[in-house]
């Protein structure tokens, strides 16, 4: 069992398993919380990890600075360690920004499309 403990909700704390993904295993114990998609296609679910690890390899709507500011898709993410997290808008101070003042720079966008295919021709 992994203790799940959300810092914005008085320190409340959940024991997951780690078999379902936070967000199935939250909700199950009575923890409202944001979701859209459910296959980590959207940030509706978004969160922000303050300490631990979790897998969240199947998201897709992440790019890597919004990682690098630890936020994590609920929805497809498994506890690998105890982990502390904020949830909600108020946790979402750094995931969104305005990309016509703010544009991202090639290496916070995910690896895949930051390259250009034919970069070594």
């Amino acid at each position: 069992m992994t203790k799940i403990t959300i810092a914005n909700r008085g320190n409340d704390f959940y024991k997951v398993k780690g078999n379902k993904p936070l967000l199935l295993e939250l909700r199950s114990q009575g923890l409202d919380l944001p979701y859209g998609c459910q296959y980590g296609g959207c940030i509706t679910c978004a969160a922000k990890l303050i300490e631990g690890e979790v897998d969240q390899r199947a998201q897709v709507a992440l790019n890597n600075r919004q990682i690098n500011d630890g936020y994590v898709i609920l929805c497809v993410a498994h506890a690998k360690t105890d982990c502390t997290f904020e949830v909600g808008v108020e946790s979402h101070d750094k995931l969104y920004r305005n990309p016509f003042i703010d544009p991202l720079a090639p290496h916070e966008l995910k690896a895949d499309i930051a390259i250009r295919k034919d970069a070594n021709k």
